[in-house]
């Protein structure tokens, strides 16, 4: 399954922005989505997931209050609003699904820049 991350971009610190990511599943509201992220040198980390049902969504404590994700499952959409960036948010994002033996499957990323 290829998962369509985009919405990417160079902006400031303390800007916005809205990363979204297709994901051309059949049974699409079955699947818990998520974000992750890797900036240069380091592991690709967790940012956030949301339920199948979007009842129930966490986020690693970096982004708490300033990310929130969700999900249009009519349009097979998971979104990630991105609020009040700062430069250390500066990395690829991730768009991935937990496949049934519930490991991550990741797409391709979408380049996340934040100037200071």
């Amino acid at each position: 399954v290829q998962l369509q991350a985009s919405g990417g971009g160079l902006v400031q610190a303390g800007g916005s922005l809205r990363l979204s990511c297709l994901a051309p599943l059949r049974t699409f509201s079955s699947y818990c989505m998520g974000w992750f992220r890797q900036a240069p040198g380091k592991e690709r980390e967790f940012v956030a997931a949301i339920a199948r049902g979007a009842s129930r969504t966490i986020y690693t404590d970096s982004v708490k209050g300033r990310f929130t994700i969700s999900r249009d499952n009519a349009k097979n959409t998971v979104y990630l609003q991105m609020n009040s960036l700062k430069p250390e948010d500066t990395a690829v994002y991730y768009c991935a699904r937990v496949r049934p033996d519930t490991t991550w499957e990741f797409g391709q990323g979408t380049q996340v820049t934040v100037s200071s």
